[in-house]
């Protein structure tokens, strides 16, 4: 799979851009069941927002020969992101997030190069991949996004609830500026979006869970300075300082058959 023209534009004007159908929907109902698996299970942790909720976040920085492995290396991301970012791509990090029914916590309003920035990396040449395994919709606390936000550059962020995000007077003057767009998505689909993108998503008060698998990579010519930052929980990061491995396209399907795909 890969961009025309017109995706491309569409990304360098909005900062964003959905792609529906990227992974089957054998591909996804594997995922679905990774996501109980033991790479996620280690890297667990809780995220509570400013009203008390607890979002899950399992986040992780190495590529192995596990199913996650080959979402990262799976041709229909790499390909895109490489088209999307001009030049050769690194893997930086993977994450699940889970926002539980009736009680999933809300994301502040921030951006991922607000945390980034601050773990070293010198410039925002940095783009995530984020894939529904649920449905996502407004219901159930769907990323939202201001359109053309990431043309501002990298906004102050500080401290709210254990989140990291944009101070709410900021976003209160920003917010008119753009339209809002809720990210809606049907399993499968995927969404790029730049590192500078402003986003958020509510509190999942709905029946249905939320769960996305978001896949984060660097520019391979973006340096990483070597100054002991570390990621938002804290870690050490580790990010990878090689040209992202293109994967079979059927690499999901044979990760799945392997004892340690998970």
């Amino acid at each position: 799979m890969y961009l025309d023209e017109q995706g491309v534009a569409e990304f360098r004007r909005d900062g964003f851009l959905i792609v529906p159908n990227v992974f089957t929907a054998d591909e996804v109902s594997l995922m679905g069941e990774a996501v109980g698996g033991v790479r996620v299970a280690k890297h667990t942790t809780s995220m509570l927002d400013i009203s008390g909720l607890t979002t899950k976040l399992a986040i992780w920085f190495e590529i192995g020969d596990d199913l996650w492995s080959a979402v990262t290396t799976c041709p229909r991301l790499v390909n895109p992101l490489r088209i999307l970012m001009g030049e050769e791509i690194a893997f930086f990090h993977g994450k699940v997030i889970f926002k539980e029914a009736k009680k999933g916590g809300a994301w502040e309003w921030h951006q991922d190069y607000g945390y980034w920035y601050d773990q070293g990396f010198a410039f925002p040449r940095m783009i995530s991949a984020s894939i529904a395994i649920d449905p996502a919709t407004i219901e159930n606390g769907c990323l939202e996004v201001l359109r053309g936000s990431h043309r501002l550059g990298r906004v102050t962020h500080g401290q709210f609830g254990t989140q990291t995000g944009i101070d709410p007077t900021r976003i209160k003057v920003l917010e008119p500026l753009f339209d809002r767009v809720p990210c809606e998505m049907q399993p499968g689909s995927v969404l790029f979006f730049d590192c500078n993108l402003l986003h958020c998503s509510a509190a999942n008060l709905s029946n249905y869970p939320r769960r996305s698998v978001i896949m984060c990579y660097n520019a391979l010519t973006n340096p990483i300075l070597e100054v002991g930052y570390q990621d938002e929980l804290g870690l050490h990061i580790a990010a990878e300082k090689r040209p992202c491995p293109v994967g079979p396209e059927d690499g999901i399907l044979r990760a799945a058959s392997s004892i340690s795909a998970w």
